[in-house]
């Protein structure tokens, strides 16, 4: 993977605000135009050298599990409570109201 995809991906995951969760495809989508490389931020991702620094934490699933997290899901999920998001199960509750979009992206 390229340093500089990397370097954005965690850029772009600066920018999630506390409180709000985004998408893989969404980061895919703001940096490369397509969806289709959402793997590829997931990856970026999971390779955060800081994380809760770079709240990789506020990244999930399109449907809204919570997904997996270098630091283990359960902390994932505490560390979304303590910004007040709910989460039931491994579910993220109010999702569409709470999902960050980057500027120029609409679902």
């Amino acid at each position: 993977m390229d340093g500089d995809f990397q370097e954005e991906v965690l850029n772009r995951v600066k920018q999630i605000p506390r409180g709000k969760v985004t998408i893989y495809g969404a980061i895919a989508i703001a940096i490369t135009g397509s969806v289709r490389a959402a793997r590829a931020v997931g990856q970026a991702v999971a390779k955060n050298p800081y994380p809760i620094i770079i709240p990789c934490h506020r990244v999930v699933r399109s449907d809204g599990d919570v997904g997996g997290y270098s630091l283990g899901a359960d902390k994932k999920i505490r560390l979304l409570r303590a910004e007040g998001i709910e989460i039931k199960g491994r579910k993220v509750m109010n999702f569409a109201e709470i999902l960050f979009l980057f500027e120029t992206l609409s679902f």
